[in-house]
């Protein structure tokens, strides 16, 4: 049996008991800063109840291998936190409060290596904006999460959660199932309470899927939104940053505090103006009289179906009209974004890695293909060929690229998304998230099952919102929410709404298979 993991991982020393253990299992932001307000928890105690649960979920138990690093400065931080709060100084909702983030996000005080043995050694000793803002915010950077290494971008056939550096995320709701990408650790971490919330990143798919398979909210913003400077590229067209939580008032209070303009990252601009408190703008009626386009896959099975009723009849039941509409023929639109993400690729990751260290050797997409190349550690499961497809474009100025963006534009927005709330009069777009967990599988990669409501949302820069719809077959599902651009606290409510008469979310039992429990046990042997 081939070895999943490089051994890269931070070692983490046995968290010694305090006097005062914390309880941070399932519980949100808000809870967590009502203990601190009540003077019946820390920040200390937090991290130290966290650092506890990785140690016996991440590293050993159940292994997620979720987590690539832990900050070694989280219980200084913390500290300083605590004395903020003991000198009458509260920063806001995250003051105190452990996250993680995705390792293709630079953080001053641990490496940034995208998964890949390449950049092992990136330590790039700077925040990139949106870790500023959240650590002026308040919260304590506990460490850094696995992800699909080079976030799913280097090979088609990819196994999902599988890094060079951090080894095979698993599923925490069933160990043998996907935990999606590419922000596989930060979806697992989060649903296995190793943290409050989580930062993700999206280029198509890497917050909705990973969030929806493993039961969370999670949201990918309007692109222009969170700033996507010192964080690793795939495309400056749909790159974002998206918090992952368990509650939407979670994932808005992370996203108030990403929010902001940034000079290095023109796609900003306008983000100043849009900061806000977003849970203040969250209300459980928001959903009464809101023409709401219901979009129905094709190809759902009937668990996933009933779900999906199931979840209509919530939205019915909090006042929504619902109009069922048909998705337009888009022919051209996957090759278009493919030319897109290919051509941006190259462009955006040579710029990336030129301002890394002296101790990165890789400094071109080229030398990285190189490096994989020579380093069996790095391709077990599968190949570069999306790199070297990348590497033959022609820059940004070919004709060809700017047709394609053009086209992908014009096909998700004008002809998609906006086509079908125009047709049905409609403020928002709901749909199945994704279908249930498929199994990790070195040999064939991911085996993508059921609908799929990133791509469209993703290509024209739109707001998505994904919040648990429920189990099917012992696996969490999602609901999307989608508007058009900067449509954002208006998906944010809908989904809080839903979330307030659903109460869908189910906690992980870590089970060995989803081929097992009530029902299944022993079955499958006869």
């Amino acid at each position: 049996m081939r070895h999943l993991a490089a051994g890269l991982m931070l070692v983490i020393a046995p968290v010694v008991a305090h006097a005062r253990d914390a309880v941070v299992e399932e519980r949100s932001i808000d809870q967590l800063q009502a203990e601190m307000t009540a003077r019946r928890a820390t920040s200390v105690d937090l991290v130290r109840a966290y650092l506890k649960r990785i140690d016996r979920l991440d590293r050993r138990g159940p292994t997620l291998r979720s987590i690539i690093a832990v900050n070694p400065q989280a219980l200084a931080q913390a500290r300083a936190l605590d004395a903020e709060r003991r000198a009458g100084r509260v920063r806001g909702p995250l003051h105190g409060v452990p996250v993680l983030i995705k390792d293709n996000i630079d953080t001053l005080d641990m490496p940034t290596t995208a998964g890949s043995l390449a950049l092992k050694d990136n330590h790039t000793r700077r925040d990139a904006p949106v870790v500023a803002l959240l650590r002026a915010a308040g919260a304590v950077i506990l460490g850094k999460t696995n992800l699909s290494e080079w976030a799913n971008i280097r090979s088609n056939k990819s196994m999902s959660g599988w890094s060079a550096v951090g080894g095979l995320v698993r599923n925490p709701y069933a160990l043998d199932r996907t935990a999606c990408g590419s922000s596989s650790g930060s979806g697992a971490a989060v649903a296995a309470s190793l943290a409050a919330a989580a930062v993700g990143t999206e280029t198509d798919g890497s917050v909705v899927c990973p969030a929806s398979i493993n039961g969370l909210v999670g949201f990918k913003p309007t692109l222009g939104l969170v700033s996507r400077t010192h964080v690793v590229p795939i495309s400056h067209s749909q790159d974002t940053p998206g918090p992952m939580a368990k509650t939407v008032r979670d994932a808005a209070a992370m996203l108030g505090a990403m929010v902001a303009s940034d000079p290095a990252d023109p796609a900003t601009a306008g983000a100043d103006a849009r900061r806000r408190d977003y849970v203040a703008g969250l209300s459980a009626s928001a959903l009464s009289g809101m023409r709401v386009a219901v979009y129905r896959p094709e190809n759902m099975g009937a668990d996933l179906t009933a779900r999906f009723d199931a979840a209509l009849g919530v939205l019915r039941s909090a006042g929504a009209v619902l109009v069922e509409v048909k998705r337009p023929k888009l022919d051209g639109l996957g090759e278009a974004e493919l030319t897109v993400l290919m051509t941006e690729l190259k462009a955006d990751l040579d710029l990336y890695l030129a301002t890394t260290p002296p101790s990165v050797t890789t400094r071109t997409l080229d030398q990285v293909i190189a490096f994989n190349a020579a380093t069996p550690a790095e391709t077990p499961f599968f190949g570069q060929e999306l790199f070297e497809q990348a590497a033959k474009t022609k820059g940004l100025s070919d004709p060809d690229y700017k047709a394609a963006r053009a086209k992908s534009l014009r096909l998700a927005g004008v002809e998609g998304i906006d086509a079908m709330l125009n047709g049905a009069g409609a403020t928002i777009l709901v749909q199945p998230s994704y279908g249930a967990a498929w199994l990790s599988d070195t040999v064939y990669g991911d085996q993508y099952n059921g609908p799929s409501a990133s791509g469209l949302a993703a290509i024209a820069g739109y707001p998505n919102l994904t919040v648990p719809m429920g189990m099917v077959d012992g696996l969490p599902v999602g609901l999307s929410f989608v508007a058009t651009a900067h449509g954002d606290q208006t998906v944010l409510g809908a989904g809080y709404a839903y979330e307030q008469r659903s109460r869908a979310r189910v906690a992980p039992r870590y089970l060995p298979t989803a081929d097992a429990g009530p029902g299944l046990d022993g079955r499958l042997a006869k």
